[in-house]
């Protein structure tokens, strides 16, 4: 079966969740139940840029790879390939982590 591809369109951005953390700062365990889902992941795709009043397509801000910050109910989760993605506007992302 051939991997199915995703391509985010207009402003859109493809995500890919960083793993939580499994320990407290203090060294304790937290199972899979108290782990908040993390609000970081690693760009997969990116859209062609949102479309401007004057019709041209303005440049995304993001681009592969970029490892971002996003806020707590961005996007809209999907699976493919057994792999968990988040598809958000562009606006969700609050800032690129260097």
């Amino acid at each position: 079966m051939a991997k199915t591809r995703i391509r985010p369109l207009g402003d859109r951005i493809l995500v890919k969740r960083v793993e939580a953390e499994e320990k407290t700062k203090g060294g304790i365990v937290l199972p899979d139940s108290a782990k908040e889902k993390p609000k970081e992941g690693i760009v997969v795709a990116v859209g062609e840029g949102k479309l401007l009043d004057s019709g041209e397509r303005g440049k995304p801000q993001v681009k592969t790879n970029d490892r971002v910050l996003f806020t707590a109910y961005a996007g809209t989760e999907v699976k493919t390939g057994g792999e968990e993605y988040l598809i958000m506007g562009e606006d969700d992302v609050l800032a690129v982590i260097e």
